[in-house]
């Protein structure tokens, strides 16, 4: 990340595809592509009370780890498109990362892809409250 982009550089493609977007429609329809290439998934049976994210609209569930080489590592699920597609982004955005880096991380891309003006108050919350688990979670793993 540098001074000028608050997200890592291999997010630039997907923030730039959001950009080209005609209106919000389209980044929905974009948003549920991205919730069925979902890099890293949480399947439904592994969903518990621990590792729900409260203060979403949806069931959205998370679970933070580091993998063998020590990089950040988000799982999630959820059971609304639109949530899965923002879990789906940010897990593009932080998997593989340092975990200092995701702890320091802002949700910047989001509002960069248009994606956060184009969710309604509850959505943007729900989705501002699953990426400070994440953030937090990165903190613990330090």
């Amino acid at each position: 990340m540098d001074g000028s982009r608050r997200w890592p550089e291999h997010l630039d493609a997907v923030v730039e595809e959001f950009q080209a977007c005609f209106d919000a429609m389209e980044r929905y329809e974009l948003l549920f592509s991205y919730s069925k290439r979902h890099p890293s998934p949480l399947p439904q049976e592994e969903w518990d009370d621990d590792n729900q994210v409260h203060g979403c609209q949806s069931r959205a569930h998370v679970i933070c780890t580091a993998d063998e080489s020590g990089g950040f590592l988000l799982r999630g699920g959820a059971d609304a498109q639109i949530v899965q597609g923002l879990m789906a982004v940010t897990a593009m955005a932080v998997n593989g990362m340092d975990p200092a880096d995701v702890a320091g991380m802002e949700p910047d891309y989001a509002e960069e892809m248009g994606i956060r003006s184009s969710l309604t108050p509850s959505r943007a919350n729900g989705f501002l409250n699953m990426f400070k688990r994440v953030t937090e979670e990165a903190a613990l793993l330090l």
